[in-house]
This record gives C-alpha cells, structure tokens and sequence, in this order.
C-alpha cells in the first residue's frame, strides 16, 4: 500500500519535512518512489502539488495520520 507522509530534512533544531509518496514498509527517507511538496513547522507553511496528490489519493493511496491532521487544519 502506498502512503503520501512526511520525511525529515533540515539541520538539527531546524525542522523542514518533505512530503513524500513510498511503500508503507519502507523507510520514508530513503525508500520513497516521489516527493510532493514540503511543509515548515515554524511557519505552518504547506506546499503541496495537490494534482499529483489527488490522482495518488484517488488510485488507493492513503495519508499517514500526521500528515491528514495538517492538511485538515490547514484548510
């Protein structure tokens, strides 16, 4: 199953994700198939290319917990 989550990039005490398309088994920061934007927690900023995300979504691929709950708070 694919799962669209969040990798860790960034130094120390200076957190950036990028969201991220993998196989739910693997790991997400080396083992993903295409990344789908970003997000900053010090600026709540999301940029995500949600044509890519909606036609990942609608062929059976699911949001990780985390990654639903700030897609829900950022509309």
């Amino acid at each position: 199953m694919l799962k669209i989550r969040l990798s860790r990039v960034g130094r120390k005490h200076v957190a950036k994700y990028r969201v991220v398309l993998t196989e739910h088994r693997q790991s997400a920061k080396h083992g993903f198939i295409k990344i789908l934007g970003s997000y900053d927690p010090h600026t709540k900023a999301l940029d995500l290319n949600m044509d890519e995300v909606a036609g990942y979504i609608k062929n059976g691929a699911q949001y990780s917990d985390t990654l639903a709950r700030i897609i829900a708070s950022q509309k």
